[in-house]
């Protein structure tokens, strides 16, 4: 396979540089928050679930979904979602329902257990956020300006994904 290069201009390449920065703090970011997670879970003693699927059933909610919707949804990325729903429907977190009309479909809400966890993100969530206040890390127009950034390239990305391949 070649690779091939093209020439930049200055500030395509300032762009080119910003971008690749870009890709690799939002891969440390993520990877961070796992950690983060990990270390408030071990903290509280709760150790029988991964960051990952606490971030799952955080994501989730209220809602009750299919293993399908919760990447269409956004709600989970990775590859190994039938594990890690089983898993959680294993340990209690999750209620599963096979779906009426096509038997194949699975149906997955949170249990109360899983409320629970749900609440501990959202207390760990709610800390961060008064950490940036008071720290003058980041305001409310700042992450909105952040998200708003993030939400304009994975629109860039999805149209990729669709028309270009």
């Amino acid at each position: 396979m070649t690779v091939h290069t093209k020439l930049l201009d200055g500030s395509q390449r300032a762009l080119m540089a910003g971008y690749l920065e870009s890709l690799a703090l939002v891969e440390r970011l993520h990877r961070l928050l796992l950690d983060v997670v990990k270390d408030e879970f071990e903290r509280l003693g709760l150790l029988e679930i991964n960051p990952v699927q606490a971030l799952l059933l955080f994501n989730i909610g209220d809602n009750e979904v299919t293993a399908g919707e919760l990447k269409t949804r956004g709600y989970y990325q990775g590859s190994n979602v039938s594990y890690n729903l089983k898993k959680l429907v294993d340990l209690g977190y999750m209620h599963h329902q096979r779906s009426e009309i096509d038997r194949r479909s699975v149906r997955v809400r949170l249990t109360e257990k899983g409320r629970g966890v749900r609440v501990v993100l959202n207390d760990l969530f709610s800390r961060h956020t008064e950490g940036f206040e008071k720290r003058g890390i980041i305001d409310a127009a700042g992450m909105e300006d952040i998200n708003q950034s993030l939400k304009r390239m994975e629109r860039y990305w999805t149209d990729q994904i669709r028309y270009i391949y």
